[in-house]
């Protein structure tokens, strides 16, 4: 780990923004470093230690700060919940967490550590026993910028509906096993609170989580730098989305979302299978005051509000510029 981390993965993305360099220097300084990194270690290796070090920076460590902010400082947690004292990891007794919760963060950590298992496991069956490629693509060569952007938006529909089918016909089925687990585990819970987006019984997890957003990958055999983004990309709308919180960096993506989730729940998984809601609002599935298209209408004219506001202050700062000139110039002709 030690070795493989002398090769500072993150710096792919940051050089770029913290430097001044120019934009051939920090390409050619990524290049230089992912060809480092990919000839010095096992494609394996940079697969498991990629997404363990994504997953840790994207995830892991902003769902533990949130879930400490809300144990240690309830009083100031609550001020930002959605709904006050109910959405605290310890429901209403704000000062009094049992140790369920902290059940709960151990279980949501170690079905983290589970996916990355298996993501390993499979990667070792197909190149060391079937003698195969691997399912994530480890090379130097590196994927163009639209290819990255049509892969991840490819991968996040079929992960939409991969979840969908399996949430509700899978986990809420009647006769399926899974929907006993489901039920006296994720369900157990009043309404999600940071870390629950991992937790569930470790089967439920594989097939709620693990597979929907693994086997996207497999099918498009995603590039490793492909794949890097778009588990950063769902990193950050777990975090965010069962954080409980009422700021979101945009509301229509993770707002829309964090809604879906909380409503599944409070009506004991009635409806809003799907993590989008593009499904749920095609099959009559969507639950809640807002739905997938309710989200996007509330987005676009929140935007357009927004460009209105931008506009009339453009204006106003062009109406001041000239208004200024005109004084000086006046001032001029009077000396």
């Amino acid at each position: 780990m030690g070795a493989f981390l002398s090769v500072p993965l993150l710096s792919f993305f940051l050089v770029p923004t913290i430097s001044s360099y120019t934009t051939t220097f920090n390409l050619l300084f990524f290049y230089m470093t992912w060809s480092t990194l990919v000839w010095s270690h096992t494609p394996l290796r940079v697969e498991i230690f990629g997404t363990a070090a994504f997953r840790l920076v994207f995830y892991v460590l902003p769902s533990v700060i949130f879930f400490l902010f809300d144990v240690l400082t309830p009083s100031a947690a609550v001020v930002v919940k959605e709904h006050g004292e109910a959405g605290l990891p310890g429901g209403r007794k704000r000062f009094k967490l049992r140790p369920k919760e902290f059940k709960i963060a151990g279980w949501a950590l170690a079905n983290l550590f589970l996916g990355l298992f298996t993501q390993a496991a499979i990667e070792w069956f197909f190149t060391r026993i079937l003698r195969v490629r691997s399912a994530i693509k480890v090379s130097v060569s590196l994927p163009t910028p639209w290819t990255i952007m049509q892969d991840i938006l490819l991968a996040f529909l079929l992960r939409e509906g991969l979840t969908y089918a399996s949430h509700r016909y899978v986990l809420h089925h009647p006769r399926s096993y899974l929907t006993k687990l489901h039920r006296e585990w994720y369900h157990d819970l009043s309404l999600p609170f940071p870390l629950t987006a991992h937790y569930d019984h470790p089967l439920v997890y594989l097939a709620h989580r693990f597979v929907p957003t693994y086997l996207p990958t497999m099918l498009l055999r995603f590039h490793m730098l492909t794949f890097l983004l778009y588990i950063a990309a769902i990193s950050i709308e777990e975090t965010f989305a069962y954080s409980g919180y009422t700021f979101m960096p945009t509301s229509f993506f993770l707002g829309g979302i964090a809604r879906r989730n909380e409503t599944h729940l409070i009506y004991s998984g009635e409806g809003n299978f799907g993590p989008w809601g593009i499904l749920d609002w095609i099959l009559g599935t969507s639950m809640g005051e807002t739905d997938f298209e309710d989200d996007v209408r509330n987005e676009a004219r929140d935007h357009q509000l927004g460009q209105r506001v931008r506009h009339a202050m453009d204006a106003n700062n062009r109406k001041v510029h000239v208004d200024t000139l005109r004084r000086n110039g006046r001032n001029g002709r009077g000396k």
